[in-house]
């Protein structure tokens, strides 16, 4: 229906929507690419900063675990030569409490039974202490920071101790401070004065994958299980990750380990609040965009009947501008007057701009692995550039002489660096715009625009001569051959040059070698 629609239509209407099309279709290719680059950026850029703010505050709790066991460890020596003074003991506790923000609680602990206490839990001096962290302090008998544990108050308590010991050497006891995790204390005071935005948190995890600390209090203390960066961190790595959290939203994560403790800290943000920023852009590049696509529009509409035929096939193949054979088809499109030539000559531009762009994304599809040269796809593609611009051209068809014998010879690594060395070689004459592909084994084509048979064979004698003269490594001397055709000399059609150029290859190759060849 659509088909028997366009007749009727205006032909100026119709290149006008052909343009559109075109253009529409390239600029959100364009705009594509773009968002994905810069959206790979500002991700990595979001990890790397998770990853340094983790480091930061692992290594400032590393720092407070430090000074709380050295805090104990001043208290242990002014007390080791008095345990048998409650006074001192008692007066101890309390400076310890008072002085210091570090611990919820103090307890010295003599014999296994609590001497002294901070004022708010002296109910329990005299009576031996169960508690898992006080057992643990009670057998390592060395400086340590306990596994979390559950109080039969339900209270969530980390255990910081110092051993005691009298000038023997014999243990007394230990002197130990309490971390009520769900209560108020200094760690959740270091951690929550950090800035959060834009649902950026953090939270630290123990060895047993107990969450110690939370921006939602109702976590702390939950076990969490079948997390990756969890299990990545208390295993004592850093790094960063793209995670799914607990409530299923994509989270950029860094982590950093806590040494001393053994614990985790994890510092993420999710990826739409970091993406956000991007989308915003996103829509004002597309605003500031749109007028100047209207101006170019309304112009192709004024001007469309003085260039009817010619602008419709352009705008016609305008639709399949990513497509292999695009260059082709805008090369054959007849551009008989200047404002058509010229509109064509910048879709080819275009096309070959839109190419580069994407270049650094296909490079390892153009370029041939082992020489670093073009590949016949890339070749192709700039040769249909140069024929498009009407840019004379040579080619040098250039085969290695006897190249099995090498392989056969030296084997394959040899010959690879044999095939890497005449790179060099060719790359090494070349002028700036002159394009060495490799098409084939020991085949290589070289482009030099602007130059006709004379000057081409000229430069192949140089070549050749180069070659001879130069010793491989392992393998010795090599000779080439090499074939030579122009365009548009010998034929405007770039297939029947490539023959006549292989002609000629054939033709020294079987009139002894080691020679350059003109095409008839």
């Amino acid at each position: 229906m659509f088909k028997k629609l366009l007749p009727a239509l205006n032909l100026r209407l119709l290149i006008l929507l052909l343009a559109f099309s075109a253009a529409t279709s390239t600029l959100i290719g364009s705009f594509y690419s773009t968002y994905q680059v810069q959206k790979e950026q500002l991700t990595a850029f979001t990890l790397k900063s998770n990853l340094a703010y983790a480091q930061k505050l692992a290594s400032t709790t590393d720092n407070f675990l430090e000074s709380a066991l050295q805090q104990l460890a001043y208290s242990a020596k002014v007390i080791e030569q008095a345990t048998d003074d409650i006074k001192q003991l008692n007066n101890e506790a309390i400076r310890l409490n008072h002085q210091t923000n570090s611990f919820n609680s103090v307890v010295i602990n003599i014999d296994g039974i609590i001497a002294a206490t901070s004022p708010r839990f002296e109910k329990i001096i005299g009576k031996p202490i169960n508690s898992p962290g006080a057992l643990e302090a009670l057998k390592e008998k060395r400086p340590l920071v306990s596994h979390p544990y559950m109080s039969a108050a339900g209270n969530l308590i980390v255990f910081i101790s110092h051993p005691l010991f009298d000038s023997q050497g014999n243990y007394l006891g230990y002197i130990g401070g309490s971390l009520y995790l769900k209560e108020k204390n200094i760690l959740n005071a270091l951690l929550e004065q950090h800035y959060y935005e834009g649902g950026s948190y953090l939270y630290v995890v123990s060895s047993d994958k107990r969450i110690l600390y939370h921006p939602e209090p109702n976590r702390i203390g939950s076990v969490v299980t079948n997390n990756a960066v969890i299990d990545a961190v208390l295993s004592g790595e850093k790094g960063v990750l793209q995670v799914t959290n607990s409530k299923n939203k994509p989270m950029l994560a860094g982590y950093a380990p806590v040494t001393l403790s053994g614990w985790g800290i994890v510092a993420q943000r999710p990826l739409k609040s970091t993406l956000s920023s991007l989308d915003t852009l996103t829509v004002e590049v597309i605003k500031r965009t749109i007028p100047m696509a209207l101006v170019t529009f309304i112009f192709i509409g004024l001007f469309a009947h003085f260039i009817a035929r010619p602008l419709k096939r352009l705008a016609d193949n305008a639709n399949t501008l990513d497509t292999p054979k695009s260059l082709e088809k805008l090369k054959n499109v007849k551009s008989w007057y200047f404002e058509s030539h010229q509109l064509k000559t910048a879709m080819l531009k275009g096309v070959s701009l839109l190419q580069s762009q994407i270049g650094q994304l296909r490079h390892d599809a153009q370029t041939d692995p082992l020489t670093g040269a073009h590949n016949r796809r890339s070749l192709d593609s700039i040769v249909d550039c140069l024929i498009g611009e009407q840019t004379p051209f040579a080619i040098l068809e250039i085969d290695i002489d006897f190249f099995k014998r090498v392989n056969d010879t030296f084997g394959h690594d040899i010959g690879d660096e044999v095939l890497k060395s005449l790179t060099n070689i060719i790359k090494s004459l070349c002028r700036k715009g002159d394009i060495v592909a490799r098409t084939g084994g020991e085949e290589f084509i070289l482009i030099l625009p602007n130059e006709d048979s004379k000057s081409a064979f000229h430069i192949a004698q140089r070549l050749r001569n180069t070659v001879a003269d130069t010793q491989m490594q392992t393998a010795g001397f090599i000779t080439v051959s090499i074939g030579i055709a122009t365009w548009p000399h010998h034929s405007e059609d770039i297939e029947q040059v490539y023959k006549s150029a292989d002609k000629a290859l054939y033709y020294a190759k079987n009139h002894g070698r080691n020679r350059c060849c003109i095409a008839d």
